[in-house]
């Protein structure tokens, strides 16, 4: 892929885990209900690490390994023909946990946005499956800065076909 030792595009590397993000980007987050269960939650954490949620958005997906994992690069396509939107970005932590499950990474040169985006899926206590997403950026190409508020609106678009995604993920079966 040629970009695995390029460096990320912003200083706040792991920022999506701490409670408030940082100061000079937009936000967005969201945290949904997407089934019921430990299968569901499985389903839904292994749809996830193995980049079927990108792919079941609407996105065609390199990555340099199978599953998220610390420093994979990752680089989603969007479009077709002439008019291909390449997006880098690199995995800079993932959650390993029990109930909860998921990954963070942050853009790379090249990347129309600058900043990070989370995705985790967990299960509550009392059994509900949850999918949340959580980002900051800001523009990071001429032409994100000139769609102005488009580029947020696109933002909020791919975060509803993420969660889609990840709710068809966990509920087939």
């Amino acid at each position: 892929m040629g970009i695995t030792s390029e460096p990320l595009t912003y200083a706040e590397v792991g920022a999506t885990r701490r409670p408030v993000l940082p100061a000079g980007y937009g936000y967005a987050e969201r945290d949904e209900a997407i089934g019921h269960g430990r299968e569901c939650f499985e389903r839904a954490a292994d749809g996830l690490l193995s980049w079927q949620m990108h792919r079941g958005a609407g996105f065609r997906v390199v990555a340099s390994a199978d599953r998220a994992a610390e420093g994979v690069v990752v680089v989603s396509f969007l479009g077709a023909g002439p008019v291909i939107l390449r997006i880098p970005c690199r995995v800079v932590y993932v959650v390993d946990e029990p109930n909860r499950q998921g990954f963070g990474y942050g853009t790379l040169p090249g990347h129309p946005e600058i900043g990070e985006e989370a995705f985790t899926v967990r299960l509550t206590a009392t059994g509900e499956v949850r999918a949340n997403i959580r980002a900051f950026s800001r523009p990071g190409t001429l032409l994100t800065r000139a769609a102005g508020p488009v580029g947020r609106l696109a933002q909020s678009f791919f975060t509803t076909r993420y969660i889609s995604s990840l709710r068809r993920l966990a509920t087939r079966g």
